[in-house]
């Protein structure tokens, strides 16, 4: 392929250099690994597996750009794919699942989270707006960091809720352009990338 008057080169002339990177959702077992790893050598190709391991180790060492803030409720349904997605589009999450480990203090974690990522992505439902606990205390601090940093750092995804709705958890938070659910993962992450990394 080529662009303006770079020479186009055939795919057939390239040189496979024989890595090959293997990406998992999932854990990968050592015992699994050294299979595959085995059968790859035989044909020539240097497997390298990229996983949750992976993720969790990257983020050891890169701040995170967005913050997750969800009910617990919705993990499965919008704030996990919504993490998955962003991941794997090189934007490094503040989410639960990646940024606890067993033993971690709670609060110092989110704390920390919080005031480090870039932007702040509140997934707003039924279930968000009824939470009294974490996700009030985590709109609570991003609202007060907003009044402090004089620019805004919430970027709202709004999940079958109505303005009215919204306005009677937070009037400020309902004035937030926001970014609806309904319209699908993809249009929703290509909606809010743009915003967490301006």
């Amino acid at each position: 392929m080529g662009f303006a008057d770079i020479d186009m080169q055939d795919a057939r002339d390239l040189t496979f250099t024989g890595r090959v990177y293997l990406y998992s959702e999932q854990p990968v077992s050592a015992q699994l690994k050294e299979q595959i790893n085995s059968k790859s050598e035989l044909q020539g190709h240097s497997l390298i597996f990229r996983s949750v391991e992976y993720v969790e180790q990257r983020n050891k060492f890169e701040k995170p750009q967005a913050f997750i803030s969800h009910d617990s409720r919705d993990k499965l349904e919008i704030a996990q794919p919504l993490a998955i997605r962003l991941q794997k589009l090189m934007c490094p999450v503040w989410y639960d699942e990646y940024s606890l480990k067993v033993g971690d203090s709670l609060r110092d974690s989110i704390e920390k989270g919080l005031k480090e990522c870039q932007k702040c992505v509140f997934i707003i439902t039924q279930n968000f707006l009824s939470n009294g606990g974490w996700s009030k205390r985590e709109y609570d601090s991003v609202f007060t960091r907003e009044i402090i940093e004089k620019r805004n750092v919430i970027i709202p995804i709004w999940y079958n809720v109505t303005p009215k709705d919204v306005y009677s958890y937070s009037p400020i938070l309902a004035d937030r352009v926001a970014v609806d659910w309904s319209l699908g993962i993809d249009k929703v992450v290509n909606k809010i990338l743009p915003a967490i990394n301006a």
